[in-house]
């Protein structure tokens, strides 16, 4: 039976070697058959070593028992299984790869492969991108900056010589100097969320509640919601199961910090005694994923600004920076996150913020294999 096996896969050889990423072929029972180069390179085992051992030898061992099993399954009888996965070495270093996996089947024999990317590799390649995109995206903000201090700065300057016409104790005086000190706090908190954008931390990632960094984010906006007249609430009945997942905790506390000070911020037009003065912090989570809706009843967004919301500088109030949706989209992202704005004018806005939960999904946790789960 090894004699067929053997023809099947030295005509592919040539091809496979050519294959970039590590790549291993077993049999039915997994069986390592054939591993690349890349493989070598990656585990650490020459082929001599690993070609005959079963694939189990590349896992953790307390990935044995559930998710080494239900990989294979869904590579032989599936559609294969793509995902990440906490592989070992052969000096049991850990390494974190995506893994992607298939079947074929040749002369009534089928068989499994493996393709397998170093995780940090992967990331090093997109940080290279992004990094092109985001030097792309500095030159254009460069532009607006100059444009929004230029602003300030002249009327700092304009103001600053009347004062020097009026005495600052008469009427005139008290409202340029009121001015001035406006247009300084903007000029201060636009360079404030220019160095947020600019100098971004490398995320942190930890295991939280999602319940706790609500908390946390609505604890420091409790004296100023009670100042303005807002009622601030947190919601968690829509949130099923324990809400835990990997997230940068101080990130998403900060993002939530920017939505919530748009949220108030929606407020400004209407009378303080109105019931409708209420900000909404709704915890959601299904088996794969947990959010955080954060919802006020304020003047709305333009369907015509919907799409420009993220934009650096953009803002429908000229008082505003207009960076503060930006950096959190930005750190949703870094936190491997969506952002959605839904929002209708005089009805209020919704922001909803979507995370994956804990990695250890399903397939880690428990068997999939029909025969298995009867």
């Amino acid at each position: 039976m090894e004699t067929p096996r053997v023809e099947i896969l030295s005509r592919r050889h040539l091809l496979l070697e050519m294959v970039h990423v590590a790549f291993i072929i077993t049999d039915i029972h997994s069986k390592i058959l054939y591993a690349n180069r890349d493989t070598e390179r990656l585990f650490g085992y020459t082929r001599g070593e690993i070609e005959g051992q079963r694939i189990r030898a590349l896992f953790l061992e307390e990935d044995l028992t559930y998710f080494l099993p239900n990989i294979i399954y869904l590579t032989a009888y599936k559609s294969g299984f793509e995902g990440e996965a906490l592989l070992r070495q052969k000096d049991s270093t850990r390494i974190f790869v995506h893994l992607s996996t298939n079947s074929f089947k040749e002369e009534g024999e089928v068989f499994l492969t493996f393709s397998l990317q170093e995780i940090q590799r992967l990331k090093k390649l997109e940080r290279e991108r992004l990094e092109i995109e985001r030097w792309a995206s500095l030159g254009k903000m460069v532009e607006e900056i100059a444009h929004q201090i230029r602003n300030p700065i002249a009327s700092i300057g304009g103001y600053a010589k009347r004062i020097q016409k009026v005495l600052s104790t008469s009427k005139g005086g008290k409202s340029y100097l009121n001015r001035i000190l406006r247009e300084t706090t903007r000029l201060e908190t636009l360079i404030q969320r220019v160095e947020e954008y600019v100098l971004f931390p490398r995320p942190i990632f930890q295991r939280v509640r999602i319940q706790e960094v609500a908390e946390t984010a609505l604890r420091a906006f409790s004296k100023e919601a009670r100042e303005r007249k807002i009622s601030l609430s947190l919601k968690t009945e829509a949130l099923r199961g324990n809400g835990i997942l990997f997230i940068d905790k101080g990130l998403v506390v900060k993002t939530l910090s920017h939505i919530l000070e748009n949220s108030m911020e929606a407020f400004s037009g209407s009378p303080a005694r109105t019931k409708l003065r209420a900000v909404t912090l709704a915890l959601l989570g299904d088996a794969e994923s947990v959010g955080i809706s954060i919802s006020d009843r304020g003047e709305g967004i333009p369907k015509k600004n919907l799409q420009r919301i993220f934009e650096p500088f953009f803002s429908s109030r000229p008082d505003r920076v207009g960076l503060g949706l930006t950096i959190a989209k930005k750190m949703v992202e870094e936190n491997m996150g969506s952002i959605q704005v839904e929002s209708r004018l005089k009805r209020g806005t919704t922001v909803t913020i979507t995370f994956r939960k804990d990695r250890r999904q399903q397939i880690r946790r428990e068997s999939i294999i029909p025969d298995a789960r009867e």
